[in-house]
Protein backbone atom coordinates (compact mmCIF):
# COMPACT_ATOMS: atom_id res chain seq x y z
CA UNK A 1 0.00 0.00 0.00
CA UNK A 2 1.32 3.43 -0.73
CA UNK A 3 -0.30 4.88 1.91
CA UNK A 4 -1.18 3.87 5.77
CA UNK A 5 -4.59 5.16 6.42
CA UNK A 6 -5.06 6.29 10.54
CA UNK A 7 -8.69 5.75 11.90
CA UNK A 8 -10.13 8.90 13.00
CA UNK A 9 -12.33 9.76 15.89
CA UNK A 10 -15.17 10.88 13.86
CA UNK A 11 -18.71 11.12 15.40
CA UNK A 12 -21.01 12.44 12.93
CA UNK A 13 -21.54 10.03 9.89
CA UNK A 14 -24.64 9.32 10.93
CA UNK A 15 -27.25 7.45 9.16
CA UNK A 16 -24.00 6.35 7.05
CA UNK A 17 -21.59 3.81 8.19
CA UNK A 18 -22.94 2.71 11.14
CA UNK A 19 -21.86 -0.75 10.46
CA UNK A 20 -18.62 0.08 8.32
CA UNK A 21 -15.65 2.52 7.69
CA UNK A 22 -16.15 5.41 5.54
CA UNK A 23 -13.86 4.18 3.56
CA UNK A 24 -16.20 1.59 2.26
CA UNK A 25 -18.65 4.79 0.80
CA UNK A 26 -19.05 4.29 -2.82
CA UNK A 27 -17.53 7.10 -4.68
CA UNK A 28 -17.52 6.96 -8.88
CA UNK A 29 -17.53 3.10 -8.73
CA UNK A 30 -15.12 2.42 -6.30
CA UNK A 31 -14.90 2.24 -2.61
CA UNK A 32 -13.27 5.81 -1.21
CA UNK A 33 -10.34 4.08 0.63
CA UNK A 34 -9.55 2.87 -3.18
CA UNK A 35 -9.68 6.46 -4.84
CA UNK A 36 -7.48 7.62 -1.95
CA UNK A 37 -4.97 4.90 -2.34
CA UNK A 38 -4.97 5.63 -6.12
CA UNK A 39 -4.56 9.58 -5.37
CA UNK A 40 -1.43 8.73 -3.26
CA UNK A 41 0.06 6.49 -5.34
CA UNK A 42 3.26 8.83 -5.94
CA UNK A 43 3.68 9.03 -2.69
CA UNK A 44 5.50 6.40 -0.11
CA UNK A 45 5.71 6.19 3.77
CA UNK A 46 2.97 8.37 4.48
CA UNK A 47 -0.13 8.61 7.15
CA UNK A 48 -3.54 9.48 6.10
CA UNK A 49 -6.39 10.65 8.18
CA UNK A 50 -8.99 7.89 6.95
CA UNK A 51 -11.68 10.92 6.49
CA UNK A 52 -9.07 13.22 4.74
CA UNK A 53 -10.41 13.80 0.58
CA UNK A 54 -6.60 14.41 -0.99
CA UNK A 55 -6.15 15.26 -4.67
CA UNK A 56 -3.06 13.68 -6.92
CA UNK A 57 -1.92 17.06 -7.15
CA UNK A 58 -1.44 17.63 -3.42
CA UNK A 59 -0.54 14.14 -3.16
CA UNK A 60 2.74 15.21 -5.51
CA UNK A 61 3.22 18.74 -3.54
CA UNK A 62 3.40 16.15 -0.56
CA UNK A 63 5.77 13.81 -2.16
CA UNK A 64 8.56 16.44 -3.24
CA UNK A 65 8.76 17.68 -0.05
CA UNK A 66 12.61 17.51 1.00
CA UNK A 67 11.85 16.97 4.80
CA UNK A 68 9.32 15.55 6.82
CA UNK A 69 5.96 17.60 6.18
CA UNK A 70 2.99 18.27 7.08
CA UNK A 71 0.17 18.24 4.60
CA UNK A 72 -3.28 20.93 5.45
CA UNK A 73 -6.20 21.95 4.56
CA UNK A 74 -6.93 25.32 3.48
CA UNK A 75 -8.85 25.38 7.35
CA UNK A 76 -5.85 24.30 8.77
CA UNK A 77 -6.61 20.96 9.73
CA UNK A 78 -4.46 18.20 8.88
CA UNK A 79 -4.79 15.60 6.61
CA UNK A 80 -1.40 13.45 5.88
CA UNK A 81 2.07 13.63 6.83
CA UNK A 82 5.47 11.88 6.30
CA UNK A 83 7.80 11.30 8.99
CA UNK A 84 6.37 9.87 12.51
CA UNK A 85 4.56 12.33 14.02
CA UNK A 86 2.97 15.77 12.64
CA UNK A 87 3.25 17.72 15.74
CA UNK A 88 6.92 17.03 15.51
CA UNK A 89 9.42 20.04 14.89
CA UNK A 90 10.54 20.75 12.10
CA UNK A 91 8.13 19.98 9.79
CA UNK A 92 7.31 21.64 6.83
CA UNK A 93 3.84 22.49 6.38
CA UNK A 94 2.56 22.45 3.14
CA UNK A 95 -1.23 24.03 2.37
CA UNK A 96 -3.69 21.63 0.22
CA UNK A 97 -5.67 23.29 -2.49
CA UNK A 98 -9.47 23.85 -1.55
CA UNK A 99 -10.56 20.70 -3.56
CA UNK A 100 -8.94 18.26 -0.65
CA UNK A 101 -10.29 18.74 3.05
CA UNK A 102 -11.26 16.59 6.10
CA UNK A 103 -14.92 15.07 5.44
CA UNK A 104 -16.84 15.48 8.93
CA UNK A 105 -20.14 15.02 7.60
CA UNK A 106 -21.86 12.47 5.68
CA UNK A 107 -23.02 15.18 2.79
CA UNK A 108 -19.40 15.70 2.33
CA UNK A 109 -19.30 12.37 0.15
CA UNK A 110 -21.73 14.53 -2.35
CA UNK A 111 -18.89 16.73 -3.19
CA UNK A 112 -16.19 14.40 -3.59
CA UNK A 113 -18.34 12.48 -6.12
CA UNK A 114 -19.17 15.69 -7.62
CA UNK A 115 -15.32 16.05 -7.83
CA UNK A 116 -14.72 13.08 -9.20
CA UNK A 117 -17.28 12.01 -11.66
CA UNK A 118 -17.19 15.42 -13.41
CA UNK A 119 -13.58 14.83 -14.04
CA UNK A 120 -14.04 11.80 -15.79
CA UNK A 121 -12.79 12.29 -19.85
CA UNK A 122 -13.72 8.83 -21.20
CA UNK A 123 -17.02 6.89 -21.82
CA UNK A 124 -16.51 3.06 -20.45
CA UNK A 125 -19.59 0.78 -21.38
CA UNK A 126 -19.61 -3.00 -20.97
CA UNK A 127 -22.86 -3.33 -20.04
CA UNK A 128 -25.72 -2.25 -22.94
CA UNK A 129 -27.29 1.13 -24.36
CA UNK A 130 -30.15 1.32 -25.77
CA UNK A 131 -30.22 3.20 -29.06
CA UNK A 132 -32.97 4.89 -28.29
CA UNK A 133 -31.67 6.14 -25.51
CA UNK A 134 -29.76 9.89 -24.89
CA UNK A 135 -26.62 10.04 -23.76
CA UNK A 136 -24.79 13.70 -23.35
CA UNK A 137 -21.74 13.26 -21.09
CA UNK A 138 -19.45 10.55 -19.82
CA UNK A 139 -20.99 7.82 -18.92
CA UNK A 140 -19.56 4.32 -17.53
CA UNK A 141 -21.96 1.14 -17.39
CA UNK A 142 -20.87 -1.63 -15.60
CA UNK A 143 -21.12 -5.37 -16.90
CA UNK A 144 -24.79 -6.75 -16.87
CA UNK A 145 -26.66 -3.33 -16.71
CA UNK A 146 -28.64 -2.02 -19.33
CA UNK A 147 -30.02 1.68 -20.44
CA UNK A 148 -33.51 1.06 -21.75
CA UNK A 149 -35.31 3.20 -24.44
CA UNK A 150 -36.20 6.32 -22.87
CA UNK A 151 -33.29 7.10 -20.79
CA UNK A 152 -31.76 10.68 -20.86
CA UNK A 153 -28.43 10.77 -19.09
CA UNK A 154 -26.59 14.80 -18.72
CA UNK A 155 -23.25 14.94 -17.11
CA UNK A 156 -21.22 12.14 -16.08
CA UNK A 157 -23.00 9.19 -14.68
CA UNK A 158 -21.19 6.00 -13.47
CA UNK A 159 -23.38 2.81 -13.32
CA UNK A 160 -22.36 -0.23 -11.54
CA UNK A 161 -23.19 -4.09 -12.54
CA UNK A 162 -26.03 -5.81 -12.89
CA UNK A 163 -28.37 -2.63 -12.94
CA UNK A 164 -31.75 -1.66 -14.59
CA UNK A 165 -32.26 2.09 -15.60
CA UNK A 166 -35.36 2.82 -17.02
CA UNK A 167 -36.88 3.38 -19.16
CA UNK A 168 -37.72 7.03 -19.69
CA UNK A 169 -35.73 8.13 -17.23
CA UNK A 170 -33.35 10.95 -16.41
CA UNK A 171 -29.55 11.06 -14.63
CA UNK A 172 -27.94 14.38 -14.41
CA UNK A 173 -25.04 15.96 -12.72
CA UNK A 174 -22.21 13.97 -11.30
CA UNK A 175 -24.30 10.74 -10.18
CA UNK A 176 -23.06 7.42 -8.89
CA UNK A 177 -25.29 4.75 -8.69
CA UNK A 178 -23.72 1.19 -7.21
CA UNK A 179 -24.15 -2.64 -8.27
CA UNK A 180 -27.44 -4.45 -8.70
CA UNK A 181 -29.83 -1.34 -8.59
CA UNK A 182 -32.96 -0.27 -10.27
CA UNK A 183 -34.07 3.49 -11.46
CA UNK A 184 -37.25 3.31 -12.83
CA UNK A 185 -40.05 4.94 -14.94
CA UNK A 186 -39.94 8.85 -14.92
CA UNK A 187 -37.32 8.94 -12.15
CA UNK A 188 -34.76 12.01 -11.86
CA UNK A 189 -31.92 11.29 -10.04
CA UNK A 190 -29.58 14.52 -9.90
CA UNK A 191 -26.16 14.85 -8.46
CA UNK A 192 -26.71 11.89 -5.99
CA UNK A 193 -25.34 8.86 -5.01
CA UNK A 194 -27.57 5.63 -4.89
CA UNK A 195 -25.90 2.63 -3.19
CA UNK A 196 -25.60 -0.92 -4.01
CA UNK A 197 -28.95 -2.66 -4.07
CA UNK A 198 -31.48 0.22 -4.33
CA UNK A 199 -34.19 0.86 -5.96
CA UNK A 200 -35.66 4.54 -7.01
CA UNK A 201 -38.78 2.61 -8.56
CA UNK A 202 -41.08 4.96 -10.12
CA UNK A 203 -42.04 8.50 -10.24
CA UNK A 204 -39.13 9.58 -7.74
CA UNK A 205 -36.76 12.47 -7.80
CA UNK A 206 -33.15 12.18 -5.55
CA UNK A 207 -31.39 15.26 -5.95
CA UNK A 208 -27.52 16.06 -4.08
CA UNK A 209 -28.28 13.40 -1.88
CA UNK A 210 -26.58 10.12 -0.36
CA UNK A 211 -28.66 6.92 -0.50
CA UNK A 212 -27.32 3.87 1.34
CA UNK A 213 -27.69 0.59 0.42
CA UNK A 214 -30.68 -2.11 -0.05
CA UNK A 215 -32.83 1.06 0.19
CA UNK A 216 -36.14 0.99 -1.55
CA UNK A 217 -38.12 3.98 -2.57
CA UNK A 218 -41.86 3.93 -3.01
CA UNK A 219 -43.26 5.16 -6.09
CA UNK A 220 -43.30 9.25 -5.73
CA UNK A 221 -40.51 9.65 -3.58
CA UNK A 222 -39.70 13.47 -3.64
CA UNK A 223 -36.03 14.63 -2.14
CA UNK A 224 -36.41 18.63 -2.10
CA UNK A 225 -32.80 20.01 -2.19
CA UNK A 226 -33.65 24.27 -2.40
CA UNK A 227 -34.90 26.24 0.74
CA UNK A 228 -37.08 28.94 -1.06
CA UNK A 229 -34.40 31.76 0.48
CA UNK A 230 -31.51 30.34 -1.28
CA UNK A 231 -29.51 29.96 2.18
CA UNK A 232 -27.55 27.08 2.97
CA UNK A 233 -29.07 23.88 4.57
CA UNK A 234 -28.61 23.20 7.92
CA UNK A 235 -28.65 19.89 9.54
CA UNK A 236 -29.12 18.93 13.06
CA UNK A 237 -26.16 17.23 14.77
CA UNK A 238 -25.75 16.14 17.98
CA UNK A 239 -28.67 18.48 18.98
CA UNK A 240 -27.05 21.36 17.33
CA UNK A 241 -28.35 22.65 13.60
CA UNK A 242 -24.76 22.61 11.86
CA UNK A 243 -24.27 24.45 8.40
CA UNK A 244 -23.46 22.17 5.52
CA UNK A 245 -22.14 24.85 3.26
CA UNK A 246 -24.52 23.65 0.53
CA UNK A 247 -26.69 25.71 -1.13
CA UNK A 248 -28.69 22.47 -2.51
CA UNK A 249 -28.84 19.12 -0.32
CA UNK A 250 -31.32 16.89 -0.54
CA UNK A 251 -31.26 13.56 2.15
CA UNK A 252 -28.85 11.15 4.18
CA UNK A 253 -30.84 8.18 3.62
CA UNK A 254 -28.97 4.89 5.84
CA UNK A 255 -28.93 1.46 4.80
CA UNK A 256 -31.97 -0.79 4.41
CA UNK A 257 -34.42 2.23 4.73
CA UNK A 258 -38.17 1.68 2.92
CA UNK A 259 -40.56 4.50 2.51
CA UNK A 260 -44.09 4.59 1.67
CA UNK A 261 -45.61 5.73 -1.77
CA UNK A 262 -45.80 9.64 -2.20
CA UNK A 263 -43.28 10.23 0.61
CA UNK A 264 -41.85 13.75 0.65
CA UNK A 265 -38.30 14.38 2.29
CA UNK A 266 -37.63 18.19 3.81
CA UNK A 267 -34.00 19.22 2.52
CA UNK A 268 -31.37 18.22 4.35
CA UNK A 269 -33.40 15.45 6.71
CA UNK A 270 -31.57 12.12 7.33
CA UNK A 271 -33.10 9.25 7.67
CA UNK A 272 -31.60 6.42 9.68
CA UNK A 273 -30.68 2.84 9.24
CA UNK A 274 -33.41 0.55 8.38
CA UNK A 275 -36.52 2.68 9.15
CA UNK A 276 -39.59 3.83 6.50
CA UNK A 277 -42.26 5.82 6.07
CA UNK A 278 -45.41 5.67 5.77
CA UNK A 279 -47.82 6.32 2.66
CA UNK A 280 -48.23 10.29 2.37
CA UNK A 281 -46.12 10.62 4.86
CA UNK A 282 -43.73 13.65 5.01
CA UNK A 283 -40.49 14.03 6.67
CA UNK A 284 -39.87 17.33 8.56
CA UNK A 285 -37.24 16.34 10.83
CA UNK A 286 -34.86 13.43 11.05
CA UNK A 287 -36.02 9.53 11.71
CA UNK A 288 -34.28 7.08 13.92
CA UNK A 289 -31.85 10.19 15.06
Amino acid sequence: MPITLQPSDQPCWWPLHQESACGDQLIAGKAFRELQHENAAAISNATQLENAWITAGDWHALARAARPAVLKSTQGETLAWTGDNPSEEPNLEITASEASFLLHYPWQFIQVNEQVVSALTKSHTIGTVSPAAHIDGIVHVGEGSSILPGVVVEGNVVIGKNCKIGPNCYLRGSTTIGDHCHIGQAVEIKNSIIGHHSSIGHLSYVGDSVIGNKVNFGAGTITSNLRHDGLNHRSMVEGTLTDTGRRKFGAIVGDGTHTGILTAIYPGRKLGPHSSTRPNDTVERDIGA
